[in-house]
């Protein structure tokens, strides 16, 4: 193995030669592979929500519990995706992608063997938050190490995919609620919450043995690391000078002041306002449901996997879309057709079922523009030191909103009904639009060099 001379600089690159960057590389099995053992903290994440939302249907009644408790239950999860991305995030930048890609999925198999035996809403709640945690710390580890190794052309998209596959679990786990409530009877939630333990094991094997980032090795001045890890990936005649220059080194302070400050406050804005009706949607979507009298409770179910499935297309559409379009074009049209969405359930009344339908189709395919954008742009606008910091930092102030919306959810439909809960869910949703409008940046087909410059 040959490392790069001394004078190698800070980002691999020497005063010999340029070649080629991992940003212009073409696109690779290993980016594949990568691409979908990545994607299994989202589909964990889409399906441990959505999951939840079935669960509770019994859980309620088997426990009596207040709309309080339930709104507390079902937002745990997210409060502990709050602590677990801010945790998650800084510590993979201390020390490194490769260590935590497995260790929480660990974390998350455990919680999920521990919610089968609990007795009471109590430690549900808990099993809850530390199950949070391991999903939440997996957004800034799995999300970095991937837009670290993607070519900038196809990044947009790769990191679409794990946005899928959030939509994916989700839809998923409605289907396995349905069949196990069948199958299994009034108990059907204990196993039903015991069920993420099977993909978070196979996803510790099929993660085992990812090599560590180049850049971050390089960031770290751990320069023959970082050939080594090159070449384990491209071949040997991989060389350091494959990974481009960064922006000047930052830390975690850069977060709070000057252009990083404002690129945080972008991301966390219009993170929260896209996601928190989606959540709140997902966690109460058989409420919702019930509550425009669409159907049996069997049928709700059914009713929100359909949902679901169309969150899936959604997405799908706009990771194939997403190294076509411009990042604002995919963001801010499709945000503002979703909010109209909103608006309009929140002022059907007694509209058609035809009428709701569509409407919750039409929110559910547009609202995927933004929604793979919330991890697509994060990883895009920060330099390496702190990329998982920061993708950590803006998971965990858009759970806060999740929290609080879904925490809400139940107690707005007692109090207000439906009709007013979704409006709501409107107005935020449009303050989204209006900040992405003024602030979101330009950034597709650049290097990661350009796009996390200071």
């Amino acid at each position: 193995m040959t490392s790069g001379p001394q004078t190698t600089s800070r980002s691999g690159q020497d005063d010999a030669g340029t070649g080629s960057s991992i940003d212009d590389l073409p696109l690779t099995s290993f980016h594949r592979r990568l691409t979908f053992y990545s994607a299994g903290g989202p589909y964990l994440d889409g399906y441990v929500l959505a999951m939840m939302g079935i669960a509770l249907t019994q859980i309620t009644p088997a426990w009596n519990l207040s709309g309080a408790w339930q709104g507390l239950i079902g937002a745990s999860a997210l409060i502990g995706l709050f602590l677990g991305g801010l945790l998650g995030g800084y510590i993979t930048d201390r020390v490194g992608r490769q260590t935590m890609y497995t260790l929480d999925l660990l974390l998350v198999a455990a919680c999920s063997v521990g919610q089968f035996f609990v007795e009471g809403p109590i430690l549900l709640l808990i099993a809850r938050l530390l199950l949070g945690m391991a999903v939440g710390a997996d957004y800034p580890i799995a999300t970095s190490l991937l837009a670290e190794f993607a070519p900038r052309r196809k990044r947009g998209s790769l990191l679409g995919w794990l946005t899928a596959m959030w939509a994916a679990g989700s839809a998923a786990a409605f289907l396995v609620g349905e069949w196990l409530i069948h199958l299994v009877g009034d108990e059907a939630w204990r196993w039903m919450l015991l069920s993420p333990a099977i993909p978070a094991v196979a996803l510790v094997f099929a993660r085992w043995g990812t090599p560590e980032s180049p850049r971050w090795l390089a960031s770290q001045g751990r320069i023959d690391e970082a050939n080594a890890a090159l070449q384990k990936v491209f071949g040997p005649t991989a060389k350091l000078d494959d990974i481009p220059d960064e922006a000047k080194p930052a830390t975690v302070g850069s977060l709070m002041r000057g252009v990083y400050l404002r690129r945080m406050i972008f991301i966390s804005v219009f993170w929260t306002c896209s996601i928190l009706p989606i959540y709140a949607i997902y966690a109460f979507g058989p409420a919702m449901i019930d509550a425009f009298g669409l159907g049996e409770p069997g049928q709700a179910n059914l009713g929100e996997a359909g949902i679901g499935l169309l969150f899936l297309l959604g997405c799908l559409a706009a990771t194939l879309l997403a190294n076509r379009l411009n990042r604002r074009t995919l963001l801010i049209w499709p945000f503002a057709i979703s909010t109209l969405a909103l608006l309009g359930l929140g002022l059907s009344g007694t509209a058609s079922t035809l009428t709701i339908a569509v409407l919750f189709s039409v929110y559910a395919i547009a609202i995927g523009g933004p929604t793979i954008l919330q991890w697509v742009y994060p990883n895009e606008l920060f330099p390496t030191e702190i990329r998982a910091t920061a993708v950590g930092l803006g998971t965990s102030i858009s759970r806060i909103g999740a929290a609080l919306g879904t925490f809400l959810t139940p107690i707005g439909l007692q109090a207000f009904g439906i009709g007013t809960t979704l409006l709501i869910a409107a107005a935020i949703s449009a303050t989204g639009v209006i900040v992405s409008y003024f602030m979101a940046p330009e950034t597709r087909n650049k290097s990661l060099s350009e796009t996390s410059g200071g």
